[in-house]
């Protein structure tokens, strides 16, 4: 018998991946960085503590008290995108910060497109796959003036806010929110309803 090991990735990789994939069809991605503003998570201390990583050693950034600081973090996100989408494959890096919230993060992803691209051009790339049936129960689009309290409870992986979209020449910013538990919770069930 074969073994076969499937993953849903993290909330954050389900958040990235549709901004990352949808700006490498429209535009191409020569480079980029991501950043998610992530609330905070069990590996986390409450309370300034010794806090070890996987590996067993100490994280001294991880040891201080999750409700009172902000924490960067590395993260795996950026590496699984090259996994999920050959054609990024060491083109992103990334890193996360988290931060004094139970709930609701966002992935600040800046790529270095392969043409030139404005704001509205992005947005509107964003908006046409929202729409479509490929990104059903997936993206979401916005314009609407939110924040992170506003997507606790959202099934999306990725809520675009087109208000936060920059551009300049051919580097561009986008914001896509996310509900880190909810939203992760729902594609795990779609991973689920896939393999049965």
């Amino acid at each position: 018998e074969q073994h076969h090991i499937i993953s849903n990735a993290s909330c954050t990789t389900n958040s990235v991946g549709p901004m990352a994939k949808i700006l490498m069809d429209n535009f191409g991605i020569d480079s980029g960085f991501m950043t998610t503003i992530h609330a905070y998570t069990t590996e986390q201390q409450l309370q300034d503590q010794i806090a070890l990583t996987r590996k067993g050693k100490p994280d001294l950034r991880r040891m201080r008290a999750a409700a009172l600081n902000i924490v960067p973090a590395s993260t795996g996100a950026a590496k699984a995108i090259g996994e999920v989408i050959p054609e990024l494959k060491g083109k992103l890096d990334g890193m996360a910060m988290r931060v004094p919230v139970p709930d609701g993060s966002v992935t600040d992803l800046v790529s270095v497109l392969s043409r030139e691209a404005s704001a509205d051009e992005v947005n509107e790339a964003f908006r046409s796959a929202a729409g479509s049936d490929d990104w059903k129960g997936i993206l979401q689009y916005t314009e609407d003036p939110i924040v992170s309290s506003d997507i606790v409870g959202n099934s999306y992986s990725c809520i675009i806010d087109g208000l936060s979209t920059m551009a300049h020449g051919n580097q561009v910013k986008v914001i896509g929110w996310y509900d880190n538990e909810w939203g992760y919770s729902c594609r795990l069930v779609d991973l689920i309803d896939r393999l049965l």
